[in-house]
């Protein structure tokens, strides 16, 4: 099998995954990246061949930093520009672009002959719209909507890609509903690095158990209801936040109880494990998630995770046995869930270790990820 395959993305996201595997079985052309190629042979540990545009990754971060606002309508156009004009150089006959940064390179892409597939780590754009424009309404919140313009840049991709990849079944349900046929779409579960994120000793703890968010502070992970469930047990229990406050969200979480809740603020990515190993629970209540990362590397740090029924990593829980599965709208039942984590550390303790058991098993790792994607990668290259 003589493919190879070009990645374009904007960031990070799971790309790098992505492209380390497909370098270690000899399928990669190119990485194309705002990330500086320090930072992606820091963080990849390997000589892959590399297109970097650092200068949008400064412009993101400083825009993020001085002023807290999305500069994403700016930073994405720029470099599908700069993909575009570097692309193929590698002679790979298939890329695989992030959504909303690839418009301007498809055109490219086929006058080259490669075949184009759109990885979307999340739901359908137009239904991701739609759920956060209902969830902000119940709050009685003025909703800033999805750009119309990504809107825009989504949806052409949707059309114009030979496969969408999409990480979960919830995923793939919200393009099937928004009219997009089910042979356009591949699910590939994503993974996680088992070493980086290891079990400790929990039984010596002395302390009320801690539960772990971490995740943009917002309505779309489920903030409102993660605060309402915690806040009937906040005297037996502690909240801990990690990740930065929305900025739209900010003036409803005054509303919300936060008595025993500890904000954390943005964190490093290489010092989230930490996090893992000082927590007892984790939980991802979001309204709309296509996978969620974090809880696999929860489970892999052992711990019993807690998640809504719209979050995609639920695929790999065995609810009640590796983890628990809420329906999204129950807030009784989510407090149920931590009343019995809560009390019972024994059982936090047999859950947990089924939840590493699951997280180590091969097909949950990101070698595992590689075996999946590399079927699809071949079969779409062949078309």
């Amino acid at each position: 099998m003589g493919m190879k395959v070009e990645v374009a993305v904007h960031g990070r996201f799971h790309a790098f995954a992505l492209a380390k595997g497909l370098y270690g079985e000899g399928f990669l052309g190119t990485l194309h990246t705002t990330y500086p190629s320090f930072a992606v042979r820091r963080i990849t540990g390997t000589g892959l061949t590399l297109n970097c545009a650092p200068h949008l990754e400064v412009i993101r971060r400083l825009a993020q930093r001085s002023t807290g606002h999305d500069v994403t309508d700016f930073i994405l156009p720029r470099f599908g520009r700069f993909v575009a004009q570097n692309l193929g150089q590698s002679g790979a006959d298939l890329l695989v672009g992030w959504s909303s940064a690839t418009v301007e390179a498809i055109p490219v892409a086929r006058e080259k002959g490669m075949a184009i597939i759109v990885d979307r780590g999340a739901s359908h754009i137009l239904h991701q719209n739609n759920i956060l424009a209902a969830a902000y309404q119940q709050l009685d919140l003025k909703f800033p909507g999805i750009s119309q313009r990504l809107i825009e840049r989504e949806t052409t991709e949707y059309l114009a890609a030979d496969k969408i990849m999409v990480p979960s079944k919830v995923a793939e349900k919200s393009f099937i509903h928004q009219g997009i046929p089910s042979g356009k779409l591949a699910v590939v579960p994503l993974g996680v690095d088992v070493d980086r994120f290891q079990p400790v000793d929990r039984s010596s703890r002395f302390r009320k158990p801690r539960i772990l968010f971490v995740g943009s502070i917002g309505i779309q992970k489920g903030l409102p209801r993660l605060l309402q469930a915690f806040s009937q047990l906040r005297r037996e229990a502690e909240l801990h936040l990690v990740g930065p406050v929305e900025s739209e969200f900010s003036s409803a979480l005054r509303g919300l109880p936060t008595d025993g809740v500890t904000f954390h603020g943005p964190i490093a990515k290489e010092k989230v494990s930490d996090f893992y190993k000082n927590a007892d629970i984790f939980c991802l209540p979001s309204i709309h998630e296509g996978f969620g990362m974090v809880v696999l590397e929860a489970m892999a740090s052992g711990l019993p995770v807690v998640v809504s029924d719209q979050v995609g990593a639920a695929d790999v829980i065995h609810n009640g046995e590796s983890g628990y599965v809420f329906p999204v709208a129950s807030e009784e039942v989510l407090t149920e869930i931590f009343a019995e984590l809560i009390f019972n550390s024994k059982l936090r303790k047999i859950i947990g270790q089924a939840a590493r058991q699951v997280a180590e098993s091969r097909e949950n790792t990101w070698e595992g990820y590689i075996d999946r994607v590399v079927p699809v990668l071949s079969r779409v290259s062949q078309c």
